[in-house]
Order: C-alpha cells, then structure tokens, then sequence
C-alpha cells in the first residue's frame, strides 16, 4: 500500500474508532501472548503503537516496525511520554529488504490484508522468529462484499492454516473472536486471532 497514504494518516490516526478496536484485539493478544517477563516481541505493522505498546509489561523487549516514519514518530511520543524503557522503534519494510532481527514472538495486526504477497511476508517472519517462538496474526474473516485493488478482502481460516504451514510453521490455532459494526471498509466485518509456533 502507498506509503504516503500512512504517513498522511499518521497524524490522525488514534481516532476514537480505532483505539476502541484496539483495546478488544489487546485483551485478545495478551491472553495470548501472557506474562512472559524475558522474551522478545515485535510489532509489525505497529503504526502508533495503539496495540504493541500495550504489551510492553508483559515482555522483556518490544520493537515497533513500520514503513511509515510518521506512525513511528506518534509511537516514539508515546514511548516517551509512558516512560517505556524496553520499547524501540524501526523505520522498515521487511517486503523490501529484512533486517537481522530475531524474536520470540511476532505480531501482526490487521497489517497482512495490506500485504499483496503474503507468503513471502510470512516467510521473512518465519525467518525472524527464534526456535519455537510465536507468529500471532489479527486480521479480518473473509468478506466477498469487499472490494479494494490494494487489500485482501479478509482471510479463509484454512486457507491461511495451510499457507502458514507450507512456511514451516508447525501448528497453527484460529479462532474468530470478534464481531463488529463498520469495522472493516465501513462494513460489518469480524476478526480472527491465529497463532502459530515455529
């Protein structure tokens, strides 16, 4: 998707809307992710940091990607403003060129409907993750009524089950979690949380 589209974005983009959304897929994530006080953490995708930055007690590190610099910048207040000292941020596009990161757990949140090759997106977080570390992936159910050139109309549980596998992923648990009014391209639309262990 267009850089400049977030960056433009990233000035308004806590609206009230999403961070009512946020704080649903957090409580899922940190049911997910739990207290795990010496494991590693990135936030792919992070934008603000409206999700990743709620997990930052729960984890030793925590590392904001995104392509967008002024996402990053919003993000960059509020880590300063928390007083977080575990939190960074990295200005990058692992579609374009992965940098030598490693973690034990990764996030991807409503992030992979914006990527046109998901199965090499997939691959480079493959790649990142430590020896059974964690893929934690949000996203929206598949919706045949939505139709945009530059975003996945959502995601089929199985079909997401095998591309996953087929990176080396050695199991992959799915479950929708989350309905919702207009949450998606201004349609009703709900939400899945899948988690796969390398």
């Amino acid at each position: 998707m267009d850089d400049n589209v977030f960056e433009e974005m990233a000035k308004r983009y806590d609206t009230e809307e999403r961070m009512e959304l946020a704080k649903i897929i957090v409580k899922e994530v940190k049911a997910e992710v739990g207290h795990c006080p010496s494991k590693s953490l990135i936030d792919y995708g992070s934008g603000t940091g409206l999700i990743g930055l709620e997990l930052a007690d729960d984890v030793h590190s925590i590392l904001l990607v995104d392509s967008s610099k002024q996402m990053l910048e919003v993000a960059k207040a509020k880590i300063s403003r928390k007083g977080l000292a575990n939190a960074k941020v990295l200005c990058s596009d692992f579609t374009q060129e992965t940098p030598d990161l490693e973690a034990d757990i990764v996030l991807m949140s409503l992030v992979l409907l914006h990527i046109p090759d998901t199965e090499k997106i997939l691959q480079k977080l493959f790649q990142i993750l430590n020896y059974g570390g964690k893929l934690i992936i949000v996203d929206f159910d598949k919706k045949d009524q939505i139709y945009h050139p530059k975003v996945h109309n959502g995601f089929l549980h199985e079909e997401l089950k095998a591309r996953l596998s087929k990176v080396g992923f050695s199991s992959t648990e799915i479950r929708t979690f989350y309905h919702g009014e207009r949450i998606f391209m201004k349609q009703d639309a709900s939400m899945f949380i899948s988690s796969s262990i390398k």
